[in-house]
C-alpha cells in the first residue's frame, strides 16, 4: 500500500481544474490539504499551482531527480520537470 501523503518529487494526475488528466510533480508541500505542483511548461517551477490534495491522483512514482535536485538547490530545472513527466507518461504508454 502506497503511503497516502504527497511527498515531495511524487508524480501526480490532476483530475480537477484546466489541467486535468495532466500529470505534475510536487514541488512543495503547504499542509496535509494543499501542495505546489508544476509540470514545467504550462506550470512552470517559478509560478507553480496551489493544489487541493483531494484534486490529486498521487501516482506511485516518485522522481529521485527532483527530489534531489530541491534537497541540494532548492530548486529544479522546467526541463527536468518536463522530462521526467514525459518519461513517465510514455512508461505508462500514454
Amino acid at each position: 500500500m502506497m503511503d497516502a501523503r504527497p511527498q515531495i518529487g511524487q508524480i501526480v494526475k490532476v483530475l480537477r481544474g484546466k489541467e486535468e488528466e495532466s500529470y505534475a510533480i510536487i514541488i512543495g508541500i503547504i499542509d496535509e490539504k494543499f501542495v505546489w505542483i508544476a509540470d514545467g511548461d504550462k506550470r512552470r517551477f517559478d509560478s507553480p499551482k496551489k493544489k487541493n490534495v483531494l484534486h490529486l491522483e498521487l501516482q506511485s512514482a516518485i522522481s529521485q531527480e527532483v527530489t534531489n535536485s530541491l534537497q541540494e538547490t532548492s530548486r529544479v530545472t522546467n526541463a527536468k520537470l518536463r522530462y521526467v513527466i514525459q518519461k513517465y507518461a510514455h512508461a505508462k504508454g500514454e
